[in-house]
């Protein structure tokens, strides 16, 4: 179902719908509690509803998952937010003494957004998305996650969909969420390379020798930059496109290369005939039209160059890292009290989802194809088959009336398009558990021993 086939104004009438058949909240609790490894981890954590009329709420915390799920299905948030552990319970941070109400742990976060790569994509703009743009996220997500678990040795990383425009990760390990907001700081500048505002014309500089790190992204982007750059954004096509190029290579370079096609004016070398040098090399590019073909010039002429140059030349490299290189909002990183959107939260523009990415799945992951909260809840209209009624019946006897409940809701989610997305989320937290279970023996262990 197209997003276009989502109405917000259903909002109202179909958030309590959700809130009450689909969304997953054992899963969820059993994500922020953290196998109860830390005394009052879940009660102490703050959330945030935004309700309708963009009526924000915040210092929002719950004892249990049965407190949370009333209060979530009594205001029906329109956008959940989740944000910190905090010293004491963040719905009584007015009765504690001033100064002491502080933000202690929370897991390292990233938030990539598609709006701030506007200045490389040209088939969208704005909040706007396509297949075609989609790649930079593909591409953000592999350079990140590469790092976060080999250069600094994270294991849970949790990837989510915004449900619009863009992708955040949750770094679930114990050691991330106890980290400063110094650490966390210089982690999120390790992870950085392209600086500058939209001033800045040149946003990624890279100094000799390239850092280990700079060489395993470049990896990643080499694979990605053909098709994303030179065919889908088709960046040595269009002549407002190659100008952009043509800007961030050094000048002498386009001297040299210009001076091949005319010697004559390249003995020159004042600063209004360097314009006329370089029209002749977009010239040169007019009689080689293949855009990998007119890349592959400039290539050339970086590996003539770094034959050459003492200083590192590198800016075919630079180019790459500047049109594919993850664009992370640092702020978003370095605060420990700093809010993201919840999985699981709708987002009220689109009425998608914010679900997990399964990065088995990534290549194919198609942003268009999650599912909107109209479409789910259409999905639970349709008649349940002989095989899931007997199945009904079956666990129903099983239980008691408490666990019966959640069992339907389990049996509800597992009807829509919205069960592979939970399913993901069980794999994650199997293997978080695991985490969990070591450290509640190595606890049980230090209690014998005192």
């Amino acid at each position: 179902m197209p997003a276009s086939d989502y109405d917000s104004a259903c909002l109202p009438d179909i958030l309590p719908l959700y809130y009450r058949r689909l969304f997953p909240f054992s899963q969820y609790y059993r994500w922020l509690n953290y196998g109860g490894v830390q005394k009052n981890y879940f009660q102490n954590r703050e959330f945030s509803f935004t309700l309708k009329d963009d009526i924000y709420v915040r210092y929002q915390s719950f004892t249990t998952q049965n407190e949370l799920e009333k209060e979530m299905q009594k205001m029906n948030p329109y956008k959940i937010d989740i944000g910190a552990i905090y010293s004491h319970r963040p719905n009584q941070h007015n009765t504690v003494k001033s100064g002491t109400f502080q933000a202690l742990e929370k897991e390292l976060v990233f938030d990539i957004d598609m709006t701030d790569y506007d200045d490389v994509r040209s088939c969208c703009s704005a909040a706007e998305i396509c297949p075609k743009c989609w790649t930079l996220m593909t591409i953000a997500i592999r350079v990140l996650d590469r790092a976060l678990r080999d250069d600094f040795g994270f294991q849970h990383l949790l990837w989510v969909y915004s449900g619009r425009r863009g992708v955040h990760c949750w770094v679930c390990d114990e050691a991330a969420r106890k980290l400063s907001v110094a650490a966390r700081s210089a982690v999120a500048e390790y992870l950085s390379l392209v600086k500058g505002g939209d001033e800045t014309m040149k946003k990624v500089v890279l100094s000799d020798p390239i850092h280990p790190f700079i060489r395993e992204s470049l990896v990643v982007v080499e694979r990605y930059f053909p098709l994303y750059a030179l065919q889908d954004q088709d960046i040595l096509g269009r002549k407002e496109s190659v100008d952009k190029v043509l800007a961030l290579t050094p000048e002498d370079i386009l001297f040299r290369t210009c001076s091949r096609a005319n010697s004559s004016i390249a003995q020159a070398n004042s600063s209004p005939q360097f314009i006329s040098l370089k029209s002749n090399l977009q010239q040169d590019f007019q009689n080689e039209k293949k855009p990998e073909n007119r890349w592959n010039l400039l290539k050339d002429q970086a590996k003539r160059k770094q034959a050459t140059s003492k200083k590192g030349q590198h800016f075919e490299k630079e180019i790459m890292l500047q049109y594919c290189y993850p664009r992370l909002d640092v702020n978003v990183s370095k605060g420990v009290n700093h809010l993201l959107k919840s999985p699981f939260s709708v987002h009220p523009k689109t009425g998608r989802i914010s679900v997990p990415i399964d990065l088995k799945e990534l290549e194919t992951f198609d942003p268009f194809a999650v599912p909107t909260i109209s479409m789910i809840c259409e999905e639970l209209d349709r008649p349940r088959t002989v095989e899931e009624e007997d199945k009904s019946e079956e666990t129903i006897d099983k239980e008691n009336e408490k666990d019966a409940a959640e069992s339907r809701k389990i049996r509800d989610y597992k009807r829509t398009s919205l069960a592979k997305y939970v399913k993901c989320f069980d794999q994650f937290l199997d293997v978080m558990a695991r985490s969990w279970k070591g450290e509640l023996l190595r606890k049980s262990d230090l209690q014998k021993d005192f």
